[in-house]
């Protein structure tokens, strides 16, 4: 996102304008089959903080002579640099982390030589990471130095924020084919989520909600909209990452199957599982085609048996979906019109509607919502419930 967009006094203009985008590529799926009018679907709108929202933030490096900044790059040029000294829409945390880290690497040359690029990862429960990406060998130099830095970070971020509870900055070097970690490679995240907390492990590296506050309210919503399905039977769910909305809808079926092909992510799901006191939860490393696979016995997976997950023993009435931009592939569509229940999660409304134009030929929807993940971007999170047509 340019900095030229970030204008908190048009955000409401803005929200507007992709509410009725969304809208508009709703209303001629809720006409399909005899669905009831668009107007007596529930379309539920919920708003981002206009700024410090994003928990996630990479920057280039660059070297410029003796000057080194933070740098961004327009798509397709990728030789100009565009210096971020501040970023406003970042965590508030990551906005305070830029300038200490900056400067303190700047002053060592031992960090400073070859740092190609510098990661940000923070929570709302003042956990942060700083990854430091090198195009050369790290040393045991490097590593006193790194840790020299963190122990700085920590002292300085504290000092700031002292009336808060204690912030931790763990620092990770990585390089080619090398990854120094000097605490441990993870955040653990607390979030609010319908008068619970729930808890995350979030891995360095891999996926997840950049919008802190606006996944509190996706994860609500969620749990909300199980309350109107039939609780008494079993959910599957595809793409399930580290257990994100997993954890939330548990509560609400007799037994989850969780897919995941991420190895980290399988591991923090397994983790988060545990801390929050879930045990009806099975993840399998499975891609949403070989499941597909599984479940229609056209092919057995070794990686079931190991883990005795009998598919036999589900009764599914509910499936829920949070797939890439590109949507649900034919064989996975198949798959999840068999459903009763479909919640589908999306990163890309229009992949959404191309899905649904197949979806609602069996399946009606009850429900519909919009979730600001990206402010002042063209990105959209949306979210559809369905339930079968009889």
């Amino acid at each position: 996102m340019p900095l030229s967009s970030f204008k908190p006094d048009n955000y409401n203009a803005l929200l507007d304008e992709k509410a009725e985008r969304v809208q508009q590529l709703f209303a001629p799926l809720l006409a399909q089959n005899n669905q009831p009018n668009e107007q007596t679907v529930p379309f539920n709108v919920f708003e981002s903080p206009t700024s410090a929202f994003r928990c996630r933030a990479e920057f280039r490096f660059w070297h410029n002579d003796d000057d080194s900044f933070y740098a961004m790059f327009e798509q397709g040029k990728n030789d100009i640099p565009i210096r971020m000294d501040t970023f406003p829409i970042a965590h508030k945390h990551i906005q305070t982390l830029m300038p200490l880290c900056k400067a303190a690497v700047v002053d060592h040359e031992i960090l400073r030589h070859k740092l190609f690029q510098v990661e940000f990862l923070t929570t709302l429960s003042n956990q942060n990471l700083v990854t430091l990406i090198y195009h050369k060998r790290l040393d045991e130099q490097w590593q006193q130095e790194a840790e020299q830095l963190q122990i700085l970070l920590n002292q300085q971020l504290n000092d700031i924020f002292g009336t808060e509870k204690q912030a931790i900055v763990k620092i990770i070097g990585r390089s080619r084919k090398q990854k120094i970690t000097l605490v441990d490679d993870h955040v653990d995240e607390c979030l609010n989520v319908d008068g619970l907390q729930l808890h995350y492990r979030q891995i360095e590296g891999s996926f997840t909600q950049p919008n802190a506050i606006v996944n509190q309210h996706m994860l609500t919503w969620a749990r909300q909209e199980c309350v109107n399905l039939n609780q008494h039977t079993d959910l599957l769910e595809l793409y399930c990452g580290n257990g994100n909305f997993t954890a939330a809808l548990a509560p609400y079926f007799n037994n989850v199957l969780a897919t995941e092909i991420s190895k980290s992510s399988v591991r923090a799901a397994q983790h988060n599982f545990i801390e929050n006191h879930i045990d009806n939860v099975s993840v399998c490393r499975l891609s949403s085609e070989e499941i597909t696979e599984a479940l229609n016995k056209t092919r057995a997976f070794r990686r079931l048996k190991q883990q005795n997950i009998d598919l036999d023993s589900y009764n599914f009435s509910t499936v829920f979906v949070d797939p890439p931009r590109a949507g649900l592939d034919d064989r996975t569509l198949e798959l999840v019109g068999r459903f009763e229940n479909i919640i589908y999660v999306s990163c890309n409304p229009d992949t959404l509607a191309n899905n649904l134009k197949v979806l609602t030929r069996t399946h009606a929807i009850k429900s519909t919502a919009m979730f600001d993940q990206f402010p002042y971007t063209h990105h959209i999170e949306t979210a559809v419930v369905l339930g079968k047509i009889t």
